[in-house]
């Protein structure tokens, strides 16, 4: 394997349709990174999505959706390894070796299964409360040194780096006696930016844009044709002002500073060069102008998707090259940590005598 001055994780729940936050929050910055001195990895991470239940058959439909759009967004399989999660074994051995360094205080502080789980807590799946250590095994059982995250994932990294420094501390004797210096996993570091890392619904601009948004019309999502774009646009919600000149204008106006944002995530710019063009501007002539550039940038993406969904074994060769990969990478690392903890791991299989 070629050497990278970094590798980068991250991955994408295969439930329900992707969506314009899906996109700009997640996989236009995996695109990103391919131009970066990186191996990058990105997981369809299907272990994840069942800590809810899932109609299989609707699963595995997901599953390639979401990899028809890593591809059709421009991920090159060839430079980034993609692949699901629960093609590479790795990954839930090493959740159970950090379910038994993780600490109950740790889980009980993380807010997103508070809120998943509701008021009826005593009915969720474990899996849901233990879902950030599986997060810190996907990362860290290839060692990874930067994971894009969104805000809401950002407690769950925090995570992630407590247990690698408790991993490293608690084994610290034993992680030198194998010859892997003053630490064995890094503490990874969040990659966290963009001028839209958290998109907003269109129907109401104090809440994420959401998969699990009753209303269709609050999200743009990526199997969306043209007209419907467009109209789901025109109809966000607003406010009856003009767009202010200045970003200190969109202060307490969260529908204009979420449209504001998308503008300039889609242009690739800021939302004071945005604001510099159409400060003023009522937001008819605004909408406008995003309807155009979200067909220009989405319509492509629309259409590769549906080229790509057509050839399912296609979706399905590239997630198995890219598991071999992964497994590559994530083998040697397991191996290691047993080592270091103290298994007895199993060595080549004696032939048969007599």
């Amino acid at each position: 394997m070629a050497a990278f001055k970094e590798l980068v994780f991250s991955g994408v729940q295969p439930t329900g349709n992707l969506h314009l936050g899906n996109y700009l929050g997640a996989i236009k910055r995996f695109v990103e990174m391919q131009a970066r001195d990186a191996q990058c990895l990105y997981c369809v991470v299907d272990m994840h999505a069942i800590t809810l239940w899932q109609d299989p058959e609707a699963l595995r439909g997901q599953i390639r959706e979401v990899t028809a759009a890593f591809l059709a967004a421009g991920i090159d399989p060839k430079k980034s390894i993609v692949f699901n999660q629960s093609q590479v074994p790795q990954h839930a051995e090493l959740a159970w070796i950090f379910n038994c360094v993780a600490r109950l205080g740790w889980l009980n502080r993380m807010t997103q299964f508070k809120d998943k789980a509701g008021k009826d807590r005593e009915n969720a799946s474990i899996g849901l409360y233990d879902y950030p250590v599986l997060m810190a095994a996907d990362i860290l059982a290839y060692r990874a040194t930067h994971v894009p995250v969104g805000e809401d994932q950002k407690q769950h990294l925090e995570l992630t780096r407590d247990i690698a420094q408790k991993f490293n501390t608690d084994f610290g004797d034993s992680i030198r006696a194998h010859g892997h210096g003053d630490g064995f996993f890094p503490l990874t570091e969040p990659l966290i930016g963009g001028p839209a890392a958290r998109v907003m619904s269109l129907r109401d601009g104090s809440k994420k844009m959401s998969k699990s948004d009753p209303s269709d019309n609050s999200r743009i999502n990526l199997t969306d044709d043209s007209d419907l774009i467009a109209q789901k646009v025109r109809k966000a919600k607003t406010d009856p002002d003009a767009l202010p000149s200045e970003t200190e204008g969109l202060k307490g106006r969260p529908e204009a500073d979420n449209l504001v944002g998308i503008f300039a995530a889609l242009s690739e710019t800021t939302r004071e060069a945005v604001l510099q063009q159409y400060g003023g501007a009522q937001f008819s002539a605004f909408k406008g102008a995003l309807v155009d550039l979200a067909v220009e940038k989405l319509a492509p993406i629309n259409a590769e998707m549906k080229r790509l969904s057509a050839d399912p074994a296609h979706i399905d060769a590239v997630l198995a090259d890219g598991a071999e990969r992964a497994e590559a990478i994530a083998a040697p690392t397991l191996d290691a940590v047993k080592d270091i903890v103290g298994f007895v791991r199993r060595g080549p299989r004696l032939s048969a005598v007599g």
